[in-house]
């Protein structure tokens, strides 16, 4: 089993940047790779940036350039960078983490609304 608790979601002006973090229950090293996905009403969870445990990463063309997943393995912890937010980047964000035998396990989520 693993937990994941998120933190760092908010209101925040078109242009600004946040950080989202997720706090794991265990070892990042025990982990195959970690991820941040969104999911906005009406529409599916969508993958947003991930990152293998060898730190090879992953973004979604919607971000690239806007945002950077990194971890610190010290305190099991991943974040999500987000700078240049838009209107189109509110949603739920989720923390996943994938094991070695390719077991999901989810955060709660944590609800980021950029205004116009």
């Amino acid at each position: 089993q693993v937990q994941l608790v998120e933190s760092g979601g908010g209101l925040v002006q078109a242009g600004g940047s946040l950080r989202l973090s997720c706090a794991a229950s265990r070892s990042l090293f025990s982990l195959k790779a970690m991820g941040w996905y969104r999911q906005a009403p009406g529409n599916e969870r969508e993958l947003v940036a991930s990152m293998s445990t060898s730190g090879i990463t992953y973004y979604a063309d919607s971000v690239k350039g806007r945002c950077a997943i990194s971890r610190d393995n010290a305190k099991n912890t991943v974040y999500l960078q987000m700078n240049s937010l838009k209107p189109e980047d509110s949603a739920v964000y989720y923390c996943n983490v994938v094991t070695f035998i390719s077991t999901n396990y989810w955060g709660q989520g944590t609800q980021v609304t950029v205004s116009s």
